[in-house]
Order: C-alpha cells, then sequence, then structure tokens
C-alpha cells in the first residue's frame, strides 16, 4: 500500500499560451481530507482532472494510490470516487434510486443502493425524476453515486453548493465518517468555513501556483495573529501597554473603555496583558481572543491577482 493517495511533483499545464498549473507540488496522505482553494482559473480544476486520469500533464509527475492515473486508469479509476462541479451530468431523465442502481452496476463491491440513499438523505426521493429534484438534492445524489463503489480515496468539487444549511453539515458529518474509515478525501470548495471545518490541510492557488500551504490552525496562526480585546475603565494608558507587549503589537481605544490590542496572539501576550492590567488594578473584563479566520488569509493572499505565466517557447 502507498503511503501517499495523492503525489504530484512538479506539475504543469499549459492551455495554448495560458500556463493554467505552473509547477505545483504537494502531498496528501492517507486517511487526510486536503482543502484545494483558488479563485476561479487559479487551476483547481485542471489539477483535480490530472489526478482522475481525465487530462495529461504537460511536466512534472503525479501518482494516485500509487500508479500514474494516465498511463495505469484501470489500477486507479475502480479505488476513486468522484463528485463533478456540475453533479449528476445530462442524466437528468433517470430517476435517482434507477441512475444510482446504474453506478452501482460499474463496481465489483457497491454499497447497498438504498442503504446509500438513506445515508444522503434522499429515500423518500427514490422514484423521483433527477430534473425534478432540487440543487442541493442533486448534489446529494451525486455525493452517493462517487461513494457507491467504496473508494479508497474521493475528489469532491464543490460538495455542498446549492444545499440548504441543514444538509451541508449533515454532508459534513459524513465526510467526518468516510475519514474516520480511512478515506483520503481531496475537497475544492468556495466555502472557506467548510475548509476550516473539515480540513486536516490546506492548499492555496493564485494564478496556477501555490501560495500557500499548512493546516487551518498553521495558516491562521501565521504573520498577523488576530486580536485581543477586553473592556476596561477608560483612559487607560495604551502606549504603555503597547510597549509591554512582547515582540510588539498595536493597542488602541475605540469607543472608550474598549481596548483591543492586535498582535501574534500567544500565551506570552495574554500574560503581558493580564499583568499589565494587574499591577494597575485593573480588571481586564470580558478579555477574548480573536484569530485570523481561512477566509481573511485567503483574501489577503489572493487580493492582488497576478497574471498567469506565459508559455516560454
Amino acid at each position: 500500500m502507498p503511503a501517499a493517495a495523492v503525489e504530484i511533483d512538479g506539475l504543469v499545464k499549459r492551455y495554448g499560451d495560458r500556463v493554467a498549473v505552473a509547477g505545483v507540488s504537494f502531498t496528501v496522505r492517507r486517511g487526510e481530507l486536503l482543502a484545494l482553494l483558488g479563485t476561479n482559473g487559479a487551476g483547481k480544476t485542471t489539477l483535480i482532472e490530472i489526478c482522475e486520469g481525465f487530462r495529461a500533464p504537460d511536466a512534472g509527475r503525479v501518482r494516485v494510490l500509487g500508479a500514474d492515473p494516465i498511463a495505469d486508469p484501470a489500477t486507479v479509476r475502480p479505488k476513486v470516487g468522484v463528485m463533478l462541479q456540475d453533479g449528476v451530468g445530462g442524466y437528468t431523465g433517470a430517476r435517482a434510486r434507477e441512475l444510482l442502481q446504474l453506478f452501482a452496476s460499474y463496481a465489483a463491491r457497491p454499497h447497498d443502493v438504498d442503504q446509500l440513499l438513506e445515508l444522503v438523505g434522499l429515500t423518500d426521493q427514490g422514484r423521483t425524476p433527477v430534473k425534478r429534484l432540487s440543487g442541493g438534492q442533486q448534489q446529494r445524489l451525486s455525493l452517493a453515486m462517487a461513494l457507491v463503489g467504496r473508494p479508497e480515496l474521493l475528489f469532491l468539487d464543490e460538495p455542498t453548493t446549492g444545499m440548504d444549511p441543514q444538509a451541508r453539515r449533515a454532508t459534513w458529518q459524513l465526510i467526518r465518517r468516510l475519514k474516520a474509515d480511512g478515506v483520503s478525501v481531496v475537497l475544492t470548495t468556495h466555502y472557506l468555513d467548510e475548509a476550516e471545518e473539515l480540513a486536516d490541510h490546506v492548499v492555496m492557488l493564485n494564478a496556477g501556483r501555490v501560495v500557500a500551504e499548512g493546516s487551518p490552525a498553521e495558516l491562521t496562526r501565521a504573520g498577523a495573529g488576530g486580536e485581543v480585546r477586553f473592556t476596561a475603565p477608560a483612559g487607560l494608558d495604551v502606549a504603555a501597554l503597547q510597549r509591554a507587549l512582547p515582540g510588539g503589537g498595536q493597542v488602541v481605544e475605540q469607543p472608550a473603555g474598549n481596548y483591543v490590542v492586535r498582535a501574534e496572539v500567544t500565551p506570552d501576550l495574554l500574560a503581558a496583558v493580564t499583568a499589565w492590567c494587574a499591577d494597575r488594578d485593573v480588571l481586564a473584563d470580558g478579555l477574548t481572543v480573536q484569530r485570523r479566520t481561512l477566509e481573511q488569509v485567503f483574501l489577503a493572499l489572493t487580493a492582488e491577482q497576478p497574471t498567469a505565466p506565459a508559455v516560454r517557447r
């Protein structure tokens, strides 16, 4: 059994004079959920399609479950489940259960169709034509189609688009169960809270390049760490408090009696703030820590979208 579910090294893909993927490298470990994030046109779909064996790279190396998805699709495809961004594709005339039965017939050891429909909350819609399902219901059916073959690796492209909040949370729970069972997952999503909630590892793309990589905690901790807020009597010497901060930072009072300390949030910072207040017999009431969200990190890294690199001939 390979140590990694997906290995990408120096991957390059060109479309005419545009480089869609420019030397990307990352690894998805077994049993891990990796969230692949990027703006539209950043290269996410191209990367996923190469991993699925639908497109060949122009340079670099890709291995999926230890095999080359382009050269050896017969080894890779039976072990992989794919949930496409456009849901169920062109099968809109079929009934939901019939469509799932069709996909089950392609698998060597398929899941029970009725159990899958129950798992994704579509038991009552089994006889409903796909075209009459709501967008969120079609997404859930597409997820069931990706799971029917008992995959070792799942590619989920915008899996909760169109779902109501309840169905979205239920899908998150299902994804967590799959991870607990050892299924590896590659997820693309525009919902940054979804990535922060589910991902073990995050890769952020911008114009075909990796601009950040790490766990959600590592990415939100890096750089400007966040804020510490508290209330206290108005008129504290914010300049003195600022000088007491380890590693520097900024302290503002706005409005009166409400204090904000902007710095990298660490145990030493919290200790310095509370000690400074205690030395002056000041109670720092309602002290809260606010770190950057993954969405704030993403927006900061993609604020200035560079032009996609041109092809060198």
